[in-house]
């Protein structure tokens, strides 16, 4: 079954769907391209590991509950192992917040004769989009890495939360976004910003100059996925997303899900 929006699913932003849509997208994307560029090149999903350390709780929601609490025990009574001289204040079960190996995945486009890394293809996460985290850090430094190698770099933003890239020319407000910079082409990139009511852009991959570019259509990416996930049957439609639209925007959506009977 399809999405019952046309472009990007807001409800895919939730930390509940955000993770596993985000390896299926990686994933997809490398079949995709490898089968239509195989036997000269093929795509490989590679890991940034990173250690997250940040203290601050509401920048960790993704991986961890910040407090759990137990049922009294039925009768409110103590232990029959504690002193019955002795009152004890209650306690509650938490989680401490310790250091997080974080292992994040991308697309490496191969060219299959030299082995040599030629694109390399980034799904943006909540880790890498945190300000002042360690992982946008470590997603930054990549980005600097590869712009200032021989590789092609293509940057998919599909999270309206959190830090987007720095650009001299600014986008049109929009709420997703697409980048792609080409190593004859740089400082310059190309971008295509994304408004949540239309379709997923059909974009341009670039591959060795003699090769010239490969198409992807990210639109019918994402339709692959949400279908072979099955996230209408685990979406309450009823309900807003977790990370609420604009006013303009969730009226918009709601009549949406109204004219599809999802509401």
């Amino acid at each position: 079954m399809p999405s019952p929006f046309r472009g990007m699913d807001p409800y895919l932003e939730s930390p509940a769907q955000w993770p596993d849509a985000h390896h299926r997208l990686i994933s997809q994307i490398g079949d995709v391209l490898t089968a239509r560029l195989r036997p000269k090149y093929y795509g490989r999903v590679e890991e940034r590991v990173f250690v997250d350390d940040d203290e601050d709780v509401t920048t960790r929601h993704f991986r961890f509950p910040d407090v759990r609490i137990k049922d009294r025990p039925r009768g409110g009574e103590l232990s029959s192992q504690t002193s019955s001289t002795t009152a004890l204040d209650e306690s509650i079960a938490t989680t401490p917040l310790l250091e997080d190996e974080i292992h994040e995945a991308r697309v490496e486009l191969i060219h299959r004769e030299d082995r040599r890394v030629v694109t390399v293809l980034e799904v943006l996460s909540p880790t890498n989009k945190r300000r002042g985290s360690t992982g946008l850090a470590s997603f930054r430094q990549k980005r600097r890495e590869i712009l200032s190698s021989d590789s092609h770099w293509v940057e998919i933003d599909l999270l309206r939360a959190g830090v987007r890239l720095a650009l001299r020319e600014p986008l049109p407000p929009c709420h997703y976004a697409v980048h792609v910079s080409r190593v004859q082409d740089r400082p310059q990139m190309s971008s295509w910003p994304i408004q949540l009511q239309r379709r997923l852009p059909a974009m341009l991959v670039p591959l060795k100059p003699e090769d010239g570019d490969t198409p992807l259509d990210l639109q019918e990416v994402l339709e692959v996925i949400y279908d072979r996930a099955g996230y209408d049957l685990d979406t309450d439609y009823r309900l807003d997303p977790v990370l609420p639209l604009a006013e303009a925007d969730a009226a918009w959506a709601d009549q949406l899900l109204k004219a599809k009977g999802l509401r």
